[in-house]
Order: structure tokens, then C-alpha cells, then sequence
């Protein structure tokens, strides 16, 4: 199998302690000669300014490819139109695309008035002013607010119709879950790339709780491992070999553009990597 080509997300720090948290995650994975970066943009838009600021400093001093995600939420057309002015007067070239979480409390997505409904509204507008490459979200299993799997797939397609030209998946545990969905996407006649995004298991506990309020399915498998390694304190290990083993799995079914999650905490997926033959690489050797 050949090298993954790969990406890496963060999010934005609200202070200076995870300032320093995410240029030292930076550090450790930029080496890998990533094909972009990602900000994340909080729930509700609560992280709009800390993104940007972020966004404009990793591009100005790092060399990296970075894409600022950008979402409808709590913003009028105009003021998501400014903000996306302000991206490309920094350089910014890459957006990921997202409808966006509602704001805490609200229980479901509500526009705001004179905003974009929704995600395909937003990716048009951005698609009209030519001047980014647009990625947008996938749900390889069923999004919380859809009303089947078909839905979803019939949802990314329109994305992609409306200007996209990648999506990166929401994360799962195991690899069956994207093979699938890559399937049911092939069917629909979507041509595009689609990327898993893979989330290596920082804390088991508190990713079991985020997967249940996002939908993901939990094997009871997982559950099992992770108490034993747990126990035996060997959770990191048990994290690194199967995460490995999961994207050699989908390499060895053609995937060849990994999308990790690092939740600014780079070091497992820094081990995973190197473990599927990314390395430390230098920008001559990559364009050699």
C-alpha cells in the first residue's frame, strides 16, 4: 500500500494556555507535510473571532495549506459574507463548509433572519465568488436530524452539486461503517473524494459520551477493550493499534486521503501516522 496523503483538524484556543497548546500541536504535526489544516468553528458561532485569529496566524506563520471552517449559525448573509472577505484578504484559500451546530440550549437548527438557511445555501454563495476550495461534512451514519442514511447521501450530493469539491466524514469505530456509506455514495452517482475522518481515542470515557450524542454507534467490542487496557493502563497502546489498524484497513480498500481529528493533542496521531509510513518530511522532499 502507498502513503496516506493526510489532513489534521483543530480548534481555535480560548486562552493562552491552549494557544500554546495548539502551536506546539502545530510542531509536532506539520513535519508530516499535511495536504491542509483545519480550524474548527464552535457551536452557535461562539468561537468566530478566536477561528479567524487563528486561521490567519497559522497561515502567516507556519507555510501550511489552512482551511477555516465557516457555518450559518447566528450571522446574517452579510456578516458571513464579511467574514469570508476578511479570510481572503489573509490568504485563505480552503473553507470547510457547515451548516453548524445550533447554539447550546436550542434543541434544533432555527436560520437566523436574513442568514443562509442551510449548508447548500452557504457552499452557492461561496462557490460564486471563485476564490476557494470548498470542503463540506458527511455523515456515514445517519445524521441526528435526518430521516434515513438515503437522506444523508442525497444531502452531500447537493452539497457537492453546489460547489464542493471533497467531504470529510464525521468519525465512526470501524471501517465497514465508511465502506458502506462509500457505497451507497457511489451509487447515488457521487464522484467526488470522500475522506475519512479518523479521531483517535484520547480518553475513552468522554469520547464514548460525545459518540452517543452524535449518533455514532458503539460496538461492544470497544467497549470491552477499552475496559481491560484501562486496567492495565495500556489505553494509549490499545488507542494507537487500533486506530493503525483501521486506516490500513480502509487503505487496503482504496482510500489514499486520511482526515484526522486531533483535538490539539497531537502525539497519538503523530504515533499512527508514522506507524502507516507518514514521516517527517521537508517541502523540497514533497514536491520531489
Amino acid at each position: 500500500m502507498s502513503v496516506p496523503a493526510v489532513s489534521f483538524e483543530f480548534f481555535p484556543p480560548k486562552n493562552l494556555e491552549a494557544s500554546f497548546r495548539l502551536w506546539d500541536t502545530v510542531q509536532v504535526l506539520a513535519p508530516l507535510m499535511p495536504r491542509f489544516v483545519s480550524v474548527t468553528y464552535g457551536a452557535g458561532g461562539t468561537t468566530r473571532e478566536l477561528t479567524r485569529d487563528a486561521v490567519g496566524t497559522l497561515h502567516k506563520n507556519t507555510g501550511l495549506n489552512v482551511a477555516a471552517h465557516l457555518t450559518c449559525v447566528n450571522a446574517t448573509r452579510e456578516e458571513t459574507m464579511q467574514i469570508v472577505e476578511g479570510f481572503a484578504a489573509a490568504g485563505v484559500t480552503d473553507i470547510v463548509a457547515l451548516r453548524g451546530d445550533p447554539p447550546k440550549g436550542e434543541g434544533q437548527f432555527t436560520p437566523t433572519p436574513g442568514g443562509f438557511a442551510n449548508s447548500v445555501e452557504l457552499i452557492e454563495a461561496l462557490s460564486a465568488t471563485g476564490q476557494f476550495t470548498l470542503r463540506v461534512g458527511a455523515y456515514p451514519e445517519k445524521h441526528p436530524e435526518a430521516a434515513d442514511q438515503g437522506a444523508d447521501v442525497d444531502w452531500l450530493k447537493r452539497k457537492l452539486d453546489a460547489g464542493a469539491s471533497e467531504a470529510l466524514t464525521q468519525f465512526f469505530f470501524e471501517p465497514e461503517t465508511f465502506l458502506r456509506f462509500r457505497d451507497r455514495c457511489a451509487a447515488a452517482g457521487i464522484t467526488a473524494p470522500i475522506v475519512p475522518g479518523i479521531l483517535p481515542i484520547e480518553n475513552w470515557k468522554g469520547l464514548r459520551r460525545f459518540a452517543e450524542a452524535c449518533g455514532t454507534a458503539i460496538p461492544t467490542w470497544l467497549d470491552d477493550a477499552f475496559d481491560k487496557a484501562i486496567r492495565d493502563d495500556r489505553q494509549d497502546l490499545l488507542a494507537t493499534a487500533l486506530c493503525t489498524e483501521m486506516c490500513e484497513t480502509l487503505m487496503s480498500e482504496g482510500v489514499d486521503k486520511l482526515h484526522f481529528y486531533t483535538l490539539n493533542k497531537p502525539e497519538l496521531t503523530r504515533d499512527v501516522c508514522h506507524a502507516l509510513g507518514v514521516t517527517p518530511r521537508t517541502k523540497l522532499e514533497k514536491v520531489a
